[in-house]
């Protein structure tokens, strides 16, 4: 795999994880992950956190591509795992194709979100034991019933923006587990993955402290849907 990278240094990396790619090695998908090509750049990565995980402070779904960061050293490591475990200094911007735009062009959602307890590969809102997730929305664009959504989240919860997607009744392009597969199926020119793409992250460096931000320019699939 061909790394694209945003930025480095001793302590970090920030690359762009391409779609269909997985963060770190799992069941069924072992080798080809982003942390595989990460630790060949950068073997000193293979002893920051766990071996399973090697450097990774956050995570992106296999099918979503975007701006991410790991670290290159246990302090760095842990200094980033606090900042997006309490997620007040850093900040997280997505842009999404939906089936349709939410009736309110700009939003606000603040819900929680956990594990449904018949199926632990889905989440749920309004979840019994969930954790606190905020969303902001707004539509910047709308054309043959697809809408280009910017999404901000102050939290990191799992599938949270595919949730809250589904929730306002305007699923995500492409998505098997919370969209439409009948309205997937009718798009002419089909999407080959989730249409969801982390576009911009900001965060202050782990060692210095100086605010970071970098963003990256979502795959053809998601410019031209609209």
């Amino acid at each position: 795999m061909k790394l694209w990278l945003l930025y480095e240094d001793k302590h970090i990396v920030v690359a762009v994880k391409p779609p269909l790619v997985y963060v770190h090695p799992s069941p069924g998908h072992e080798t080809g992950t982003l942390t595989e090509a990460l630790v060949k750049e950068y073997p000193e990565m293979a002893d920051v956190g766990s071996k399973e995980r090697p450097g990774v402070v956050h995570r992106l779904d296999a099918e979503t591509s975007g701006v991410m960061v790991f670290a290159r050293t246990r302090q760095a490591y842990l200094k980033l795992r606090e900042q997006f475990e309490h997620h007040g200094e850093v900040s997280k911007t997505y842009l999404a194709i939906l089936h349709g735009a939410p009736k309110e062009s700009k939003g606000t959602l603040e819900c929680t979100i956990g594990r449904k307890p018949w199926d632990p590969h889905r989440m749920e809102i309004g979840a019994k034991d969930g954790k606190r997730a905020i969303t902001h929305w707004e539509v910047l664009g709308k054309k043959n019933g697809l809408a280009l959504v910017q999404f901000t989240i102050e939290t990191g919860r799992t599938h949270q923006i595919r949730l809250v997607a589904a929730h306002l009744g305007c699923p995500v392009v492409g998505d098997k587990l919370y969209g439409d597969k009948i309205k997937d199926a009718r798009i002419r020119k089909r999407a080959p993955h989730l249409l969801l793409h982390a576009v911009s992250l900001e965060f202050k460096h782990p060692i210095t402290g100086k605010p970071m931000a970098f963003s990256a320019p979502p795959p053809p699939e998601i410019i031209f849907a609209v």
